[in-house]
């Protein structure tokens, strides 16, 4: 896979490795604040599953927390859903465990207006009533329309309005961030 002409690396994957840790020691700071067996992490599909899968292997294995893990398929719940076109690509919601007495940490790949994080809240509820919900995400490009902050961020970076900032993955399962 070459990469796209038209668009410029921002984070490399050395990088988003560096800041997929420091993500993850601050999840397990914040975990360590309740039960840690009371935590859930959540990944917003597509781009937060992946960011989600890879906080928590790095919580297993540097911490010893092993969090239950689940998938939100936010499409229905979507603002712009008469923008995504006829036939939307549904993933599905992957929650096997009882939200209502669970910490939930919400992971998405890139925060931008706050609508996709409004989109999550939403689905989230709709399956019961945490006792709290965190959100990680990896890339915080400002620019909020909602009130969503996000508690734990690998790197915020100022974009333009017009720009799309994307993870994609390499062959070699590498990630990086990308401007378009």
């Amino acid at each position: 896979m070459s990469p796209n002409p038209t668009s410029e690396t921002l984070l490399h994957a050395q990088e988003i490795e560096a800041r997929l840790d420091a993500m993850a020691e601050a999840a397990a700071q914040r975990m360590s604040q309740s039960d840690p067996r009371e935590w859930a992490i959540v990944g917003v599909r597509r781009g937060g599953a992946v960011v989600a899968q890879r906080l928590a292997e790095r919580l297993k294995s540097r911490f010893g927390l092993t969090p239950v893990m689940g998938y939100l398929d936010i499409t229905f719940y979507r603002d712009d859903l008469d923008s995504a076109g006829p036939n939307p690509v549904l993933e599905g919601t992957e929650l096997d465990f009882d939200l209502d007495v669970r910490r939930i940490l919400l992971v998405d790949d890139v925060l931008y207006t706050g609508r996709t994080i409004r989109a999550g809240l939403n689905a989230l509820f709709d399956y019961g009533r945490p006792l709290e919900v965190a959100l990680a995400v990896l890339v915080d490009r400002g620019q909020r329309q909602l009130p969503i902050q996000a508690d734990i961020c690998g790197v915020k970076l100022e974009t333009a309005a017009n720009e799309r900032i994307k993870l994609i993955g390499d062959p070699g399962g590498g990630l990086r961030v990308v401007r378009k």
